[in-house]
């Protein structure tokens, strides 16, 4: 289990803390991710991670704590069957329910990634409707998470889907990866006006820019940070054939924000783009965001009147002058010296 946080521009350092993942079953109800670490495991003096965390209301007022269905992969491959079948969705938003209330949290995150086709895109905003109605403003916090490529985007009516949600969480990582033929920066705050690949088009400008004009309002969406960082062995920049095998495990390739940059390599800033990197002799060019790109978006979350931040995941992070969290929250309320 993880947890990403947002940290928003008004109010305390951290206002929502996630509690990620519970899954959909096929007939539409929701299950915890690992019935026993979630909860009965005995963990800070309750039973159950997912108790543990809502217990970090009792110590931090104002604090939030929701829980995330979905993410990546085989966690939402049931949200289009159940988001399209009447009787289904009616269990998912009552399971959903259930959930939240037997833990004493504040909402619920959707992380359904992502719609494929116009008709999901219509049952993605259903779903939230049919929830809101069972999660009312009053009493209940409901998000979601987004990707930030228009190709996926295209698929919902995003003016619609945000009036039954809080907040936005739009992903602005994860633009290049092993899937791209070429290495590149995985979480850029602008595109390069010549892309290298398609990959590279997009950006955390280009994808709030197309929220935006799509009628959502800024205050609704946050801006992702990844706490980690991605590697593209055989190359030393962005624009390079890389040499990832298929099949390979994302652990190999994958490093904590915490562990960055990789020992005996020298920290690199792209000023253009807005993205941090180093190089390593073994991992090749290593892409990821440091206190420095951290500042600079939430300058440019400032500048866009936008709601806040949010990273993936705090564990991830750094402690002390290197922590993204915290960086972010100073950058936001103009605590922040540049390094």
């Amino acid at each position: 289990m993880f947890c990403f946080l947002s940290v928003q521009a008004e109010g305390g350092q951290m206002d929502d803390v996630n509690f990620l993942y519970s899954r959909v079953n096929p007939d539409g109800t929701v299950r915890v991710g690992d019935q026993w670490a979630d909860e009965q495991m005995p963990v800070d003096g309750t039973h159950g991670c997912i108790r543990a965390f809502a217990q970090l209301k009792d110590q931090h007022a104002g604090l939030r704590v929701l829980l995330s269905i979905g993410g990546g992969g085989m966690g939402s491959q049931h949200f289009a069957t159940v988001a399209g079948n009447p009787i289904a969705l009616g269990n998912f938003v009552r399971s959903a329910k259930d959930l939240v209330d037997k833990f004493g949290l504040d909402g619920l995150d959707i992380d359904w990634e992502h719609p494929s086709d116009l008709e999901q895109g219509e049952n993605y905003v259903n779903l939230l409707r049919v929830l809101r109605e069972a999660l009312p403003w009053s009493c209940y916090t409901l998000t979601t998470a987004l990707p930030a490529g228009e190709w996926a985007l295209r698929h919902i009516n995003l003016s619609d889907a945000q009036c039954y949600v809080d907040l936005i969480n739009l992903m602005t990582y994860d633009f290049s990866g092993p899937w791209a033929p070429n290495s590149g920066h995985q979480s850029q705050l602008f595109s390069p006006a010549v892309p290298h690949h398609e990959a590279a088009e997009i950006s955390c400008h280009s994808g709030v820019s197309y929220v935006l004009a799509q009628g959502v309002p800024p205050s609704k969406i946050l801006l992702g940070i990844p706490a980690y960082g991605r590697a593209f062995p055989g190359t030393t920049d962005i624009g390079q054939p890389h040499c990832i095998r298929d099949g390979t495990n994302e652990d190999e390739i994958v490093f904590d924000y915490r562990d960055l940059p990789l020992p005996g390599c020298l920290e690199q800033q792209d000023d253009c783009l807005c993205a941090a990197y180093c190089v390593d002799r073994n991992m090749g060019f290593v892409s990821y965001d440091s206190t420095k790109t951290v500042g600079h978006k939430a300058k440019f979350v400032k500048d866009m009147c936008l709601g806040g931040l949010f990273y993936w995941h705090i564990a991830a992070d750094a402690v002390g002058k290197r922590s993204l969290v915290a960086t972010g929250y100073s950058a936001l309320h103009d605590l922040y010296s540049k390094p």
